[in-house]
């Protein structure tokens, strides 16, 4: 029953893609710049209204940085779930191990909008140190731009449904401000999140990460259009299952000739 489903699926859900109009996501990929420098003197708002320079908040440690935005209604706060149920596993303790920053790019964003959503993940997903080595930030547009360009983040608005389009995964940088390496997309691993940190922290600058076209966006479900994200992912699930059981009957009808 299972199998039937998913193949079904893998069926039906492209005609839903092509049916539904689909945005231009050319060029919005991060395009991965290991080895750059972040803009370690421009100017921030923490969660508290802090007038904050991006340097002052690694003290020292690696940094995670996770670019999105707080009133996102999709796979934002899905990413920074599964970043910290990932540092709640792997060990590492924040301000001893690294520090992190949350920083929206929508720069109409406030701080009482980072307050909040800070004040929620850690209700949710309270970690040693967190309360003052997680940063909550937001900023001007300037600012935001040159984090994003840095880092090689692209995003871009749509008008019509009042939501962001942007590449989803996580950005390690050295204790100096250099990007050391990514972790793109979602289901991070606490060993991963762990090597990042390590490689940042010994100021090791990784290869470019796989590419993974993920993308925070979500259709207007009153219109009939459905969540790319999710298409992409269950396209990828079912392609995987079709993928597997394919192979399994290649190896079953082998056997069965062989005994024949």
């Amino acid at each position: 029953m299972r199998l039937s489903f998913l193949i079904i699926l893998l069926l039906i859900v492209p005609r839903f893609g092509v049916a539904a109009p689909m945005p231009d996501f050319s060029g919005l990929a991060y395009q991965q710049r290991p080895g750059a420098m972040l803009p370690l003197q421009d100017m921030f708002h923490d969660d508290i209204g802090r007038t904050v320079r991006l340097a002052d908040v690694f003290e020292g440690k690696p940094l995670i940085l996770v670019l999105g935005y707080f009133h996102c209604p999709n796979l934002c706060s899905v990413v920074r779930a599964d970043l910290f149920d990932a540092l709640r596993a792997s060990g590492m303790t924040a301000g001893q191990d690294y520090a992190l920053v949350a920083l929206s790019i929508d720069p109409s964003e406030s701080s009482a909008d980072a307050d909040a959503a800070k004040a929620e993940d850690l209700r949710r997903y309270p970690a040693p140190g967190a309360a003052q080595n997680w940063h909550f930030l937001t900023g001007a547009a300037e600012s935001l731009w040159a984090v994003a360009d840095a880092v090689g983040f692209h995003d871009r608005f749509d008008p019509a449904l009042k939501q962001f389009v942007h590449p989803v995964g996580v950005v390690f940088a050295t204790p100096a401000g250099i990007v050391s390496s990514y972790l793109l997309g979602v289901g991070y691993q606490p060993a991963d999140v762990r090597l990042g940190v390590t490689r940042a922290e010994s100021g090791t600058i990784a290869t470019a990460a796989l590419p993974v076209l993920l993308f925070c966006y979500d259709y207007d479900l009153a219109t009939g259009r459905y969540t790319l994200a999710i298409m992409k992912l269950l396209r990828l699930a079912a392609a995987i299952t079709v993928l597997t059981v394919g192979g399994m009957l290649f190896l079953a009808f082998r056997r069965e000739k062989g005994r024949a």
